[in-house]
């Protein structure tokens, strides 16, 4: 029945690769923070206890809390003839954790026990108040620049390709840190660290917004000009292959407005580009939120860092399953537009419909 319908067979297909990768990736999410110590442990040895029966209540306590021990259908601590806690076994705790996430409980914070959802929803704002903007501008102008350099060439093209490969070659880390030194240290220009002013308490009044602009422009144009040289070079070789095609020649021979010309060369460039968006993605969200450390903004860059530096599974994975679903459904999206989009991709699909 779907052979009729192409299209929808694709997305359904596709829809269901990018859910089975969503549940490889919830349990690789689970796994790779385990690979370091123990963060009840941790917490214990900070800790001091009168006596040793409260500290092995309080240490039993904790790990019911995280579901790190066995509990019976009444709700108590199975243990063992010893009368020790038994712990919960990997596969137990990956199959409880997966449950969890997939009713959109992302679990308690080891460190101040509040939900792992609240410390995203307060972080979440800020990041994507700097990634969205740096990401969406960054990748029109740069098609725009690197499609204006295929075009014109000469002079023009000899100042943007080797500019655009130098930023497109430096880390996002890297050149925060080259502007938090220059413009934050020795000249002195934008504040080199933070979102606002710890003066001002966060809320939509002019003094706050002027604040937090102020100390938007570095943390923006750290992610905005590396994007943009990416994005310039991969449209810039798009562009002149796209110049070397036959309905570009002919636009030309026809007199057409060299406007017009960009247009189409754009239009059909920009599809691979999108591709490209796309892949690029996930290294683009993991290096802005390097970035955000760099800055020490309050995103989820920084409520990462505070996790892996205190063992803070939960909000190790609830920031880590948040990036992992945005890339899948970007590339999903991609895939889908794409689809839509390329009038190939749909001579393809009926082919194989026939």
């Amino acid at each position: 029945m779907l052979k009729k319908y192409p299209t929808v067979r694709y997305v359904l297909q596709r829809a269901i690769w990018y859910f089975l990768t969503f549940l490889v990736a919830i349990a690789l999410n689970f796994f790779l923070p385990r690979l370091g110590s123990d963060p009840v442990d941790i917490m214990m040895a900070q800790s001091s206890f009168s006596s040793p029966e409260i500290r092995k209540q309080t240490e039993e306590n904790l790990r019911k809390s995280f579901g790190l021990i066995v509990i019976d259908k009444q709700g108590q601590i199975v243990r063992d003839e010893q009368g020790n806690a038994v712990r919960a076994s990997k596969l137990s705790q990956l199959f409880n954790y997966s449950k969890q996430v997939l009713k959109g409980d992302l679990g308690t914070s080891f460190k101040n026990k509040k939900p792992v959802k609240e410390i995203i929803l307060q972080a979440l704002p800020w990041t994507i108040a700097l990634q969205f903007p740096a990401i969406l501008f960054g990748w029109i102008c740069g098609n725009l620049l690197g499609a204006l350099a295929a075009y014109r060439r000469g002079v023009f093209d000899k100042a943007i390709f080797p500019l655009a490969l130098l930023m497109s070659s430096i880390p996002f880390f890297v050149f925060g840190m080259v502007l938090v030194y220059f413009f934050g240290i020795i000249w002195d220009i934008f504040p080199a660290v933070g979102a606002y002013s710890l003066q001002l308490t966060p809320g939509f009044y002019l003094d706050f917004l002027l604040s937090a602009a102020y100390h938007y422009v570095l943390p923006f144009f750290s992610i905005f000009l590396i994007l943009a040289g990416g994005q310039a070079i991969g449209m810039r070789s798009m562009g002149i292959y796209e110049l070397g095609t036959d309905y570009i020649k002919y636009a030309k021979w026809l007199g057409l407005k060299e406007s017009r010309v960009l247009i189409y060369l754009f239009r059909n460039a920009m599809l691979p580009q999108l591709t490209g968006l796309a892949l690029s993605i996930g290294a683009m969200v993991g290096g802005a939120l390097i970035t955000e450390m760099i800055f020490s903004y309050p995103g989820l860059g920084m409520a990462m860092l505070t996790a892996i530096q205190t063992n803070d599974y939960p909000v190790i994975q609830g920031v880590t399953l948040l990036i992992t679903t945005s890339v899948l459904l970007a590339n999903f999206t991609v895939d889908i537009l794409i689809a839509l989009l390329d009038p190939r991709v749909k001579a393809s699909l009926a082919m194989d419909a026939k």
